[in-house]
């Protein structure tokens, strides 16, 4: 597929959500660095080391499933927890709690602020779905179809594997390649013959554990090297990119 710098046997596209798709990656960032500084302030007082959106997002929690993205982050603070369950409320200190407290957070960013896609990362998925090329997206997200609705691009996609699937079918989340796998079974087509498109370093790992075709950053905050240390074959900076003439 030379007009989208795809290889020729890429007969499907698995693309992240937040990040990729759409501007809602800072909205994630935002919510965990307020839950966690939260939860720090009341745990070690007003001098707490306060969450970074940044390391600490990239690092530890972008791309994981929730509850993931809450052990991960909290180990590295040497922070141990209940896990609780998924009923907890948000106000219990408690891994499936603090996750909880989260996606309320993010949940009320989005009414406030709704979601927009970036037109490069739309552009890219009509050329794809043009060139007759399948696709699905990928998310950890349990809130994943709601703001592909929100942004208008639901139609674009033939497949959903998010947060909601992966529960109900056990997968395993970033840097698992679990739910890739699962995206493109359902498109009926080998790991080989699908690229990934992702902007999380979890993603990165996924991709490369998957065996895919092509493992596509997208790097929306300066982190090229890291992307194509953890698995990225190219890097770009956004999917329009894919599309002009002369792109490597």
């Amino acid at each position: 597929m030379t007009e989208l710098r795809l290889p020729q046997t890429v007969r499907a596209c698995l693309f992240d959500l937040d990040g990729v798709l759409t501007r809602t990656a800072v909205i994630h960032a935002a919510a965990w660095k307020e839950m966690f500084d939260d939860f720090l302030r009341r745990r070690e007082g007003p001098d707490f080391r306060p969450f970074d959106k940044v390391g600490d997002y990239d690092e530890y929690v972008d791309g994981r499933p929730r509850a993931d993205g809450v052990r991960t982050f909290l180990a590295s603070r040497g922070i141990e927890l209940p896990e609780g369950t998924d009923q907890d409320p948000p106000g219990l200190d408690t891994v499936h709690g603090l996750g909880t407290r989260k996606n309320a957070l993010v949940l009320e960013k989005i009414r406030k602020e709704g979601v927009e896609a970036y037109p490069g990362s739309v552009r890219f998925v009509e050329a794809v779905r043009a060139a007759g090329l399948r696709a699905a997206v990928v998310s950890s997200s349990a809130n994943c179809r709601d703001v592909l609705i929100s942004a208008k691009i639901e139609h674009l996609f033939e497949v959903r594997v998010d947060g909601v699937v992966a529960a109900e079918r056990g997968l395993a989340g970033k840097p698992h390649p679990d739910t890739f796998l699962a995206a493109a079974r359902e498109l009926d087509v080998a790991p080989a013959a699908a690229a990934v498109f992702e902007d999380a370093l979890a993603g990165m790992e996924a991709g490369r554990a998957g065996q895919f075709g092509r493992v596509v950053g997208v790097d929306r905050v300066g982190q090229a090297e890291a992307l194509r240390a953890h698995g990225a074959d190219i890097v770009v900076r956004d999917l329009a990119e894919l599309l002009e003439e002369g792109a490597s």
